[in-house]
């Protein structure tokens, strides 16, 4: 999974939150016309290189486009999950604390659509490190209250939640997907790519 960069004030690049692409970005002041050019006070706006698409700050907060930092989704995500992080791309900057709520429940149908029971949280990821979830990802879900916190349930509102949790979230989503998901699928296209003499080599020796 590739190094996400979030959209942040006067930085001189990122991923863009428009196309997803990590591209420089230019920044410019903004103005309206009335008796000649007038500046904006507090309101910039950045171009991405790659996409040519603007995104729209004040007071050096994102206003333009409304999912702000989050990362597109991992295309590999099944498609009602998908449903749930789009949306909660889409209130990321009106309303973290909606988004943090969408997130966890899209965490729980992901554990559950992995082969979990999909009821608790803290149990399911237990049982996908033991699968191959790095240990890591565990100790992220418990910095961001997802696990160890009985107070907070998957689609529930917590109002300790800010942009900052909802952030970390968006990019565990897609972390347990790469790990889970899309590895092993990329495994299994390379193996399905060799020879056929190859990959039958390759089952006799397995399975003498």
């Amino acid at each position: 999974m590739e190094k996400y960069t979030p959209a942040t004030y006067q930085k001189s690049a990122f991923n863009c939150p428009n196309c997803g692409a990590f591209s420089n970005q230019l920044w410019h002041k903004t103005y309206f016309q009335s008796g000649g050019f007038r500046e904006i006070t507090n309101l910039k706006h950045s171009l991405c290189t790659h996409c040519n698409t603007y995104s729209l700050w004040r007071n050096e907060k994102m206003m333009f486009p409304s999912t702000g930092n989050a990362p597109l989704a991992n295309s590999d995500l099944p498609e009602d999950i998908q449903e749930d992080y789009e949306e909660a791309r889409a209130i990321m900057s009106i309303s973290p604390r909606g988004s943090a709520a969408l997130l966890r429940l899209a965490i729980q149908k992901l554990c559950k659509h992995l082969g979990e029971k999909g009821k608790n949280i803290n149990q399911d990821i237990g049982n996908l490190v033991q699968k191959g979830l790095p240990v890591k990802i565990q100790k992220s879900l418990d910095i961001v209250r997802v696990i160890g916190n009985d107070a907070v349930h998957p689609g529930t509102i917590d109002l300790k939640d800010d942009t900052v949790t909802a952030g970390k979230l968006f990019i565990l989503v897609n972390l347990i997907a790469d790990v889970m998901i899309t590895q092993p699928k990329e495994i299994d296209d390379l193996f399905d790519s060799l020879p056929e003499d190859k990959k039958n080599g390759i089952t006799n020796r397995d399975n003498k």
